[in-house]
């Protein structure tokens, strides 16, 4: 890490230094949570969870090398430096916003209610063509996985793409006041986190909090075709940038799916356009590329680079990322689901050659209308070209049910109490040439499906 001595660190979280004094000048190589991820002469933060304290871990952590610790407790014979907080998780934060301001690299923040994962990392794959880039890994986006991001960012990397994930109010503010984003990117305000949040206008309240943090000169982007987003104006008095598929500062024409292989479109840009293959199926990552095109824009890149940063954008593991093993192709995209992001996958199930089996599961967080939005993925299951619908949860129920009573179409669906019933009658099922869509919110670890289904 870049000049984050013991010093430092402890006047920035208003910790009590108990050590050496000569130490206090010295960097830190790293900071971790995971007491087997702490590095020689790093810093350990040790956490309170609902099973371990991590402070249990300070005495072996120090004996392999770590340079110091935070505590919440004083440390009797301890066997290095150590700083004495009030609270380590509300530490681990200030320290992250303290390195972040001390970095002083450009910042991009992204939220949203759908598709902040894969928008985050088509921006990566764009600003990649002109800057050495540092983004959030997997889904490392709440208070305590964003300062964790921070703390990798390194000497080389010359701008940060950061995604922020909230469930309720006041979230954001924390994330944003860590991240302080000099561009803030929102996807979309769709239906999700509903338990806390309760309407999609107190999702755009929610979302909308990250303005409070961000640069007084920062840019914010804004998805054009979103009716909520579409209220938002002028922010520390600038209009924002908006994408759209007819309309905004980016946006699409001739759009042409091309299946399984990804979607073709006119990207316009200003009064520039270029034609560019997104290589992921699904009209909605259009809407992806157009966010990063308004990145990208906002960076001082040129079209070109724009284009080839789309063009070579990768997936990730739980996030329609495609495998194809024992002549089957898999959709892995179990890392969370919500009524808007189901549909979105199910129509690129939709566009597979051969057999088409959906494996879904339930979707949390959903508040009062869990049931209602459940028979909602249910009824467009069966208005689509889907051969077997394979399901498993409590509410999830509801969604089969739907879908059998879907008049005309042709799907099969089955409903299971459990994961591992659904696999029992999933895996003597499927043939070569089927392709497998495999979604549900992450408590419902369908991981495990996916494993089974490529071993």
């Amino acid at each position: 890490m870049i000049g984050m001595t013991l010093g430092r660190i402890a006047a920035c979280c208003c910790g009590v230094y108990f050590g050496e004094e000569e130490k206090k000048e010295t960097e830190v190589t790293g900071i971790a949570i995971d007491s087997r991820k702490v590095k020689k002469g790093g810093l350990f933060i040790p956490i309170r969870g609902e099973r371990v304290d991590g402070h249990s871990f300070i005495p072996s952590v120090m004996e392999a090398g770590a340079l110091a610790c935070l505590s919440e407790q004083k440390l009797d014979d301890a066997a290095g430096a150590y700083i004495l907080v009030g609270s380590t998780k509300e530490a681990l934060k200030k320290i992250a916003a303290y390195y972040r301001r001390m970095l002083g690299i450009p910042v991009v923040g992204i939220t949203g209610s759908v598709g902040k994962t894969s928008t985050k990392e088509m921006i990566a794959s764009v600003l990649k063509e002109k800057f050495c880039v540092h983004k959030t890994a997997g889904n490392f986006n709440n208070e305590i996985g964003l300062p964790l991001t921070i703390f990798e960012i390194r000497q080389e990397h010359e701008i940060a793409v950061l995604e922020m994930g909230i469930s309720d109010f006041g979230e954001m503010h924390t994330l944003a006041e860590i991240a302080n984003p000099d561009i803030c990117v929102i996807t979309n305000i769709g239906l999700c986190h509903l338990e806390n949040l309760k309407t999609r206008d107190g999702i755009l309240k929610a979302k909308t909090e990250a303005f409070d943090h961000m640069r007084r000169d920062g840019i914010v982007i804004l998805n054009a075709d979103d009716d909520k987003l579409a209220s938002v104006h002028k922010v520390n008095g600038k209009e924002p940038m908006r994408y759209g598929l007819k309309q905004g500062d980016a946006y699409a024409s001739d759009i042409v799916s091309l299946g399984m292989e990804g979607i073709r479109m006119k990207l316009h840009v200003g009064e520039q356009f270029r034609t560019v293959t997104i290589p992921i199926p699904g009209e909605h990552n259009a809407y992806n590329a157009l966010a990063a095109a308004c990145v990208g824009c906002a960076c001082g890149m040129e079209l070109e680079e724009i284009c080839r940063g789309i063009e070579t954008v990768e997936t990730i593991s739980g996030r329609s990322h495609f495998i194809q093993k024992n002549g089957i192709t898999v959709i892995d995209d179990c890392y969370n689901a919500n009524p808007v992001s189901m549909c979105a996958s199910l129509d690129v199930l939709g566009q597979a050659e051969g057999r088409k089996i959906a494996v879904l599961g339930d979707m949390g967080e959903l508040g009062e209308q869990e049931v209602s939005l459940h028979a909602k993925v249910g009824r467009y299951a069966a208005e689509q070209k889907i051969d077997l619908l394979f399901a498993a949860g409590k509410l999830s129920k509801e969604l089969v049910r739907a879908a059998q009573s879907g008049g005309e179409s042709h799907l099969v669906a089955e409903h299971f109490e459990t994961k591992e019933e659904l696999l029992q009658a999933l895996l003597p099922e499927i043939k070569k040439g089927d392709t497998l869509l495999v979604k549900a919110s992450h408590f419902m670890e369908f991981p495990k499906i996916v494993a089974a289904l490529i071993r």
